[in-house]
């Protein structure tokens, strides 16, 4: 027999609420499911401006430190003392034959020639210039006697008017080429720079101050520079003064017959415009410019070339012969071209 299902108006009414609950939950989340959406998007887009603001704020605060390090930071032309041997290490690694001559040549000098530290020189077409000076100025040493005499000040002037070298208008400031009329105020200006700083050094008794002065001086750029155009200058006003004797058949050192006896230096003038001009530009001293200068500062510098190790020229000096007791520098050189400073 059929069961007949009897109609009741609550059954409508709960239908009804259980669909308007569903469409309202429904409703409800999808606007929820819309904002998280929205809130995560706006989560990720912050977050890349963030990572790109960093990334560009980092890039910008490297070049900010690079540029303030680079204005900043000394120099640094004369390095600080590294144990000799370290040093070795650091700039020989390998078993080339190059290489085991030099650490020959190292292990010399620290264990025969007692040098136990080394301060490196920045290498460019000045370092010899740069080794010598910073020696006499960190020792305190005397200006030459022959400088005790005269005002080197006025030698420019002098090489001119007095003894008619009107062609020194030629001489080169390192890279920098002819200068004209003007090069007689440079020069000046550099010589009294040399004169000033040398009888500066030379009246500090105390070690210690001296040294912390050269750390200060040899980390200025522009008045190395100067003092260094000041001493190739003090070399060419030596040749000068020689040149002359030798006109007036006075006897002169044998270096400078030895300078003289070549096409390239023949006179003070091609001494200059062949030798001299190129200093700090193209090329650095040679051997005879090393015995030019020790007789012009009235130094011996000694100097221990590594590559000769085992050979009579390990070990030489310039000049050979000093006039009188002459104070003594050391350098060493691997290659006759770059030198820097043995502590012993």
């Amino acid at each position: 027999m059929p069961v007949h299902r009897v109609w009741a108006p609550g059954n409508d009414q709960v239908h009804s609420w259980t669909l308007v609950t569903s469409q309202a939950l429904d409703t409800a989340w999808r606007i929820a499911k819309g904002s998280v959406m929205l809130a995560v998007s706006f989560l990720v887009a912050t977050l890349c401006y963030f990572r790109r603001l960093h990334l560009y704020v980092g890039r910008r605060l490297k070049w900010w430190i690079g540029y303030l390090q680079r204005k900043f930071k000394r120099n640094l032309s004369v390095e600080a003392e590294v144990d000799l041997l370290s040093y070795c290490a650091r700039e020989w690694k390998g078993e080339t034959p190059r290489a085991k001559l030099m650490w020959k040549a190292y292990e010399e000098l620290f264990w025969r020639r007692h040098i136990k530290c080394v301060r490196p020189v920045k290498r460019d077409n000045y370092d010899a210039l740069r080794s010598v000076l910073f020696q006499i100025f960190s020792q305190g040493l005397s200006f030459p006697s022959w400088m005790k005499e005269k005002d080197i000040v006025k030698l420019p002037e002098k090489l001119l008017f007095s003894q008619g070298c009107n062609w020194i208008q030629q001489y080169s400031f390192g890279p920098e080429k002819y200068t004209g009329s003007n090069v007689f105020g440079k020069l000046r200006k550099c010589v009294e720079l040399l004169k000033m700083q040398w009888t500066e050094f030379s009246g500090i008794k105390d070690y210690h101050k001296r040294g912390s002065m050269c750390n200060i001086l040899f980390s200025d750029a522009i008045l190395e520079y100067k003092l260094y155009e000041a001493l190739k200058f003090i070399m060419l006003y030596q040749v000068t003064e020689v040149y002359e004797q030798m006109k007036t058949k006075k006897v002169i050192p044998s270096l400078f017959r030895l300078l003289f006896s070549r096409e390239t230096s023949s006179d003070p003038l091609s001494f200059m415009m062949n030798h001299l001009n190129s200093i700090g530009d193209t090329r650095g001293l040679e051997q005879i410019d090393m015995f030019v200068l020790g007789y012009s500062l009235e130094v011996k510098i000694k100097v221990f070339r590594l590559f000769k190790f085992n050979s009579r020229d390990f070990e030489v000096c310039y000049p050979e012969e000093p006039l009188r007791e002459w104070p003594e520098i050391s350098l060493l050189t691997e290659n006759d071209r770059h030198y820097h400073i043995p502590v012993f």
